[in-house]
Parts: C-alpha cells; structure tokens; sequence
C-alpha cells in the first residue's frame, strides 16, 4: 500500500498531485474514500470520464454501460478514473418547440460543465463520451480550453429502423408528417412509422450533425479513427470504450495535449470531411466555435474554398443512399480519409489522439469488397463538396448553404414572411406557400431566437407535402442535418441585431445565386436604408434565466455563436 505522506509522485500527475498528494490533503482524500477510492487509486493519475447520458432521447442511452469500460481501460493502463456527468438536450425530441431553442444553448452549458469538473476537480486528462448533436462540439470546446490530454469518443450511431421493406430514419418521420398534412398519409401509416424509424440506442442514423461532428471529430484527431464509427448498439463499442481508456492514459503519459492535435491544418481537414460526405451546416457553426476556442483564424470563406475543391464521395443521407452503420460496415471514415489523401485534399501530417497520422490511417483503410458507400475519387458523386458560403445586400457578413441533395443553384421569387417558426410551420400545414416562394423565418438567430432554432420542422414539412424542390427558404436560425432542398441558414447580421432580414416585407423579390455565391434582396440600397432607419428591435423572449444570460452574450453566427472570448496574451 502505497504511502500518501511521502514525497514521491507519479510525474504524470501533473495536476492532480496539488489536489490528493501530501499530508495537508487529508481531508480531500478522506471525501474521495468515502466514494471507494484507495491510496493507492489516489497515487495514480486521475482521468475524468465525462457522459452526457440522459433518458430523453436514445442518442446518448449507452453511455452509462460505455463509461464502466472506458473505465476498465482507464484502470488496466494504471490511471484512476472519476465519472462524472453533464446535460444534453434532444433536436430530435424537441424539434419545432419552444424547447429547441434550448439545443444550441446547451452546446456552451455542456462545455461550461466540462471545463469546471475538470477545472475543480484537477483531472490529469478526460475521456468524454459524446452522443447527439451539442455534446460533441461541446466536449471538444472543453478539451481545448483546458488543454489537458483529453479523447472524445462518441458513442455510436443507432441502426435503422425498418419500415414497408425499407431503411429509414428519424429524417422520413418528420417528411411523413408532411405527408399527412398534405392528405397523402394515413394517420395509421404515420403512427406505424414513428414506431419502427428509431429501433434503440444510438444518435441519428444519416450523416445528419451528430455524424457529421463524429466524422470531423475523428478529421481533427481527437477521437481515435475506427472506435466512434462503430455502431451504439454493435458488441465491438464495448471493447472500443476500454482501448479509448487505454489510449486517455497514454496520452497523459505523454502529456499529448489537444493544442497539439487541433492545429489550423487539423480544422482544414475537418472542413474536407464536412463537405466530402455531404454533412451537415451545423459543422460550419461547431468547427469556427472549436477554433476560437483555440484561438486559431478559419475564416468563413475558408468553408467555401475548401468545399468547392472537395468532391463528395460518401453516398450518405439525407441527400444520398446510406447511413453510418453501413459507412462504418464499408470500412468506416478510414475509407473517406483514403479517398481525400490521394486526391491532395487533407493535411496526410496531421496528427490523432492514438499517435498514429492521418495519412497513416488513410493507408491501413480496410474497404468491404462490393462496397459503395464510398466512391472512388475519381468517380465522385459530386464534384464539390456539400455546402456553400454566401454574402448579399441580405447576409452581408455571410450565410451558409446545403448543396448536396439537390442540384438546384438558383431561385428567385416572392418572399412569405414569418417571425418566428411556429407560424410559418403553421402555414405549411395550412397549404398557404406556393411554388416560387422563397420562405423567410426570422427572429430566429443566436440572440434573436434565442438559440438559433433548427428548422428541420418545417423544412421536412415542406418537402413531405411536395414542394421541396419548388420554395426556397431562407432563415437567421439553422437547420438539421437532416434537412435537405435549397435551405439557407445563419444569416448575418441576424434580424434581431438589425441585418436586412429584419426589414423584408412579403412579396419582396429574393434572389439565391450559389453559382455567384450571392443572397440578396432586389431592392435599392436606399431602401434597404430607409427601412433599417425605421425598424425597431423587438423586446427579448425572455428577461431572465439561462436564454436571457445567453441572447445577451452570444456572438453572431459567422463567428460560431460563441459566449466567451479567447484573451489575448
């Protein structure tokens, strides 16, 4: 039994010595016994194990089993492991709510919690088991700001439900109920639908955000290629939990830091795997608040000009074929890597959390024969990347577009007016839009909202009743990566800090030219002047509590909607 008086400490336990080594920490020590920890437990490095596990969604439902083996792993390298948990909030359960507003928010309250457990408590390095949306980018913000070795390792993917002989995924519940607005669905089929889409544990099945981050995640080097691919509900995510451990351990050994992996070219290589695989433009939002918190410039056009010279070559939905249990049965994002290494489109140099280098990874690809999930370059599905940076007299600092799953790059019409999601999904249902509209929701940004709204509600509505390739929308909130059709979101200025949304009226002419990479509004800038001049801004949603705190903070979205500042030294 191992002598807490002495004077001899394990050297990796760089931080967690001041908080269980010498005689004056009695007290410390004696509180953590009172949980079942020994001396000897005490003597070793200490590894917080953070879960975001909660019982309103199947996204993170695994977690509590995934953190007892990452726990094992911890203990079998020689480390000491403290699990500790923080929230989550569903997109999927509280889509086209008030509660949605609670979805972006919970992004900065997760990596807040994250970052005060590991700060309070002296942790020597985190394993932090991430599911849906919010909780990855969250725990990467948090690694970053405390800068301790650290891995992220998400929990996996649910499987598909199957319905009429067919996959599907939480993405056709929400177009069915369009569907049934429209009179094409029976309530019966809808029920019958919402009761095999989502079959267990697992974050949603397309490359819809929580895949979408998981991949970037796997592209910045802070999850461990091969272990977040595999499924939630696979026997193999166990054993990939504990060598998640194993390698946490060694990465405090080694005082491998996440400022060593999450360098520029890392976050340029997160962006090619974003618009490689037809992801989500949540990732533009998640990668720029990742870089901020590092301190590193990723320009907004950074995404564009990346996007235009990455082809996709993951037939993925919402725009493809597949999921992520069949990406992951095809080889996994090891197989992605492969195809943008040989095509020049990633950093092969950058570094992962398992010491290996991406261009390491990318040879030791294992392709399944007869796969197509993953084309060769040569063959692309498209020839750029899935999504688009636009500015105009109506985004002059930027908004985003989804370009794969559909080929429309052009529209212009008539603009339907609505302040806020409810109403406008309200007028979805009541068949008020007509092909040629371009739908504009707004009040609906980081502050305006608060929180920045997924709108994948109204926009799954739109195309469940057939007119997904007839509107067009566009919104200062965000959309779901499961949203497809010609979708523009995070609009800059937002309406509620006086951008130009602000003062569109209906039946005002707008026009999205991805080709020319412009959103704009065809008026004269003397009126678009004349009608700011007159505008007002509309009093908060609310006065207090945690959406006060936050629209009061918050930074515009092509800034990544971030709360905090990195200071400077």
């Amino acid at each position: 039994m191992r002598n807490p008086y002495d004077e001899h400490t394990d050297p990796a336990k760089r931080k967690s010595a001041a908080l269980t080594e010498g005689a004056d920490r009695a007290p410390a020590r004696a509180m953590l016994k009172a949980v079942g920890f020994t001396d000897d437990d005490l003597a070793r490095p200490v590894i917080g194990v953070a879960t975001s596990w909660i019982e309103t969604m199947p996204c993170n439902f695994n977690q509590r089993q995934l953190a007892q083996h990452v726990k094992a792993g911890v203990r079998a390298a020689g480390a000491t492991p403290m699990e500790f948990n923080t929230v989550a909030v569903s997109d999927g359960v509280s889509m086209g709510t008030e509660g949605m507003r609670a979805s972006l928010i919970s992004r900065e309250v997760i990596a807040d919690s994250i970052e005060l457990v590991a700060r309070g408590h002296l942790f020597d390095g985190l394993v932090c088991l991430v599911g849906c949306d919010k909780t990855i980018p969250a725990a990467i913000m948090a690694a970053c700001r405390l800068d301790i070795p650290t891995l992220v390792l998400y929990n996996g993917s649910i499987a598909p439900g199957r319905y009429n002989d067919r996959d599907v995924t939480i993405q056709d519940v929400f177009e069915a109920v369009g569907r049934h607005a429209a009179g094409n669905l029976s309530a019966q089929d809808l029920h019958a639908l919402e009761g095999a889409a989502c079959p267990g544990a697992g974050a949603c099945g397309g490359q819809f955000t929580a895949n979408t981050m998981a991949m970037a995640a796997d592209f910045l080097g802070i999850s461990p290629f091969g272990l977040s691919g595999i499924p939630a509900t696979d026997p193999a995510k166990t054993s990939a939990a504990e060598t998640a451990g194993r390698i946490a351990v060694d990465l405090v050994r080694a005082d491998r830091r996440p400022s060593e992996i999450i360098t520029a070219p890392a976050l340029r290589n997160a962006v090619a795997s974003v618009a490689a695989s037809g992801g989500s433009t949540n990732g533009v939002l998640h990668l720029l608040a990742i870089a901020h918190e590092l301190g590193i410039e990723l320009p907004l056009e950074e995404f564009d000009r990346i996007a235009q010279s990455t082809p996709i070559v993951a037939d993925l939905k919402p725009g493809g074929r597949y999921v992520a249990t069949d990406l992951h049965a095809a080889g996994g994002t090891a197989l992605i890597a492969r195809e943008l290494l040989g095509g020049g489109h990633i950093d092969g140099s950058a570094q992962t959390v398992d010491g290996r280098t991406i261009e390491e990874v990318a040879r030791a690809a294992i392709e399944k024969d007869g796969q197509d999930v993953v084309v060769p370059l040569e063959r692309p599905l498209k020839p750029t990347g899935g999504l688009a940076i636009l500015r105009g007299n109506l985004a002059p600092r930027g908004c985003v577009v989804k370009v794969a799953g559909h080929e429309r790059l052009h529209h212009r019409g008539p603009a339907r007016v609505y302040d806020s999601e409810e109403r406008c999904f309200e007028a979805v249902k009541n068949n008020e839009l007509t092909a040629g509209d371009v739908v504009v929701i707004r009040y609906e940004g980081p502050a305006g909202g608060p929180g920045m709204r997924e709108m994948l509600a109204v926009t799954a509505a739109i195309v469940g009743e057939g007119l997904g390739d007839d509107v067009a929308l566009i919104t200062d909130g965000r959309f779901s990566g499961a949203t497809h059709g010609l979708m523009v979101g995070h609009i800059a200025p937002e309406a509620a800090h006086g951008g130009p949304i602000a003062v569109v009226r209906d039946g005002d002419v707008i026009e999205i030219d991805v080709r020319e990479r412009e959103l704009r509004i065809v008026l004269s800038g003397e009126e678009i002047e004349k009608r700011l001049a007159d505008w007002s801004a509309p009093a908060p949603r609310y006065r207090t509590g945690v959406f006060a705190k936050y629209a009061a903070t918050v930074s515009s979205a092509e800034r990544g909607a971030v709360t905090g500042e990195v200071l400077e030294s």
